[in-house]
């Protein structure tokens, strides 16, 4: 059951073409850029308190599969690793270490992880299946090359 739910999912996602430059103009349109983090930071602060904490971060961060797959491609982690892996992104989001993660510190760490994402990707533009709700959506919407898949 769980591979035919995965199969309808990717039914279901936009086929795009994508390069770094995609991501990268994304993120260099700081207007562009803080609205869409602004809204997803509001969609992670689920008790609405204008910080992010650690659940909370983990809870959207399993949404967006960022770390147990690489471009849908699903990525084998245990249980272990897995916690290993969110706590150390946690780490690197608090950078000021209260615990708890705001929306610059968001802002900030989304930034880097797009433009790294962006260099991955290079010039050489690839066909990529977007995930709803996944980190590349927003640049995607932003450039409005959605095609159907």
């Amino acid at each position: 059951l769980s591979a035919q739910r995965e199969r309808e999912r990717e039914r279901e996602m936009p086929l795009v073409l994508l390069d770094g430059s995609t991501v990268r103009d994304f993120v260099k349109d700081e207007r562009a850029f803080n609205e869409a983090m602004d809204a997803r930071f509001k969609e992670m602060d689920l008790n609405e308190d204008g910080s992010l904490s650690r659940a909370e971060l983990r809870t959207a961060f399993e949404r967006m599969r960022l770390l147990e797959s690489s471009f849908g491609v699903p990525i084998a982690h245990t249980p272990a690793q897995l916690n290993a892996l969110y706590d150390s992104v946690f780490e690197k989001f608090d950078t000021d270490h209260s615990g708890t993660v705001d929306l610059d510190e968001f802002r900030k760490q989304m930034r880097d992880i797009l433009l790294a994402i962006a260099d991955g990707l290079g010039a050489s533009p690839i066909q990529v299946l977007i995930e709803e709700g996944g980190i590349l959506e927003d640049a995607v919407k932003h450039e409005g090359n959605v095609t159907d898949a």
